[in-house]
């Protein structure tokens, strides 16, 4: 894209409040954001964060998620789409937010980068009531995914059906309950790949929640758009 290009669409997306826009290249530098970017960075300008990487302007952990997520879609060539994940804001505030990343291929077929979007569900002491009702439920997905999690348990907890609790979760977050258990555990299972590729894929996915191995396989290779060895294959490449 050209400068006058992304100028426009930088344009486009500074007038969104709630969607943070970005574009970064193979090695994680973010090359162009949006005002909403910079506000979620706890920075004053753009210029505080273009060249840097997220390990640069967040908290490690949550970088790392970041990074973990760019390293899967320049090795694969594949898009995240409704990536639902917790973030911290300025203030440290936690809410959360709802991420798309697309990979850009130069002239000649490789990739060079990614684009993408954060769209922001709010705070968790957002006012809105299914918002708060549901929170500490996929607060505890997220913390407790590796466990074995009854969700019926949970809703009894919050004090709701099973049925309200997805109707909500799918209200708030445009996922259901076990969704967010999916991708939490795949998320973590990428992770673990990525820090060594030449881990056995069976104790990778018990790590990480799986009593079945086969399952776990064809759950990533859905969620990444390569098996958990050709993943790793990738990652010892790189």
């Amino acid at each position: 894209m050209d400068t006058i290009g992304m100028q426009a669409v930088e344009a486009i997306f500074d007038a969104l409040g709630d969607v943070a826009f970005f574009v970064k290249d193979r090695d994680g530098r973010y090359l162009s954001i949006n005002r909403t970017m910079v506000r979620r960075c706890g920075v004053r300008h753009k210029k505080d964060v273009l060249g840097k990487t997220a390990l640069e302007l967040f908290p490690r952990a949550l970088a790392e998620t970041y990074l973990a997520q760019d390293r899967q879609v320049i090795a694969s060539g594949t898009a995240i789409d409704k990536q639902l994940e917790l973030h911290i804001y300025p203030g440290r505030g936690r809410g959360w937010c709802i991420t798309k990343k697309i990979p850009l291929f130069g002239k000649d077929g490789d990739v060079v980068g990614l684009i993408g979007t954060s769209q922001d569900l709010g705070l968790l002491d957002d006012l809105h009531p299914a918002y708060r009702q549901i929170a500490r439920i996929a607060q505890h997905i997220s913390d407790h995914y590796r466990e074995n999690i009854s969700l019926k348990a949970l809703a009894e907890e919050a004090g709701l059906s099973l049925s309200r609790v997805e109707r909500l979760f799918q209200k708030v977050f445009q996922h259901s309950p076990r969704q967010l258990l999916v991708q939490c555990r795949l998320a973590a299972a990428r992770t673990l790949i990525e820090q060594d590729p030449g881990a056995k894929i069976a104790a990778i996915a018990y790590e990480c929640g799986y009593t079945d191995h086969s399952a776990f396989s064809r759950q990533f290779k859905s969620y990444v758009g390569m098996s958990p060895t050709e993943y790793g294959r990738q990652m010892k490449q790189d």
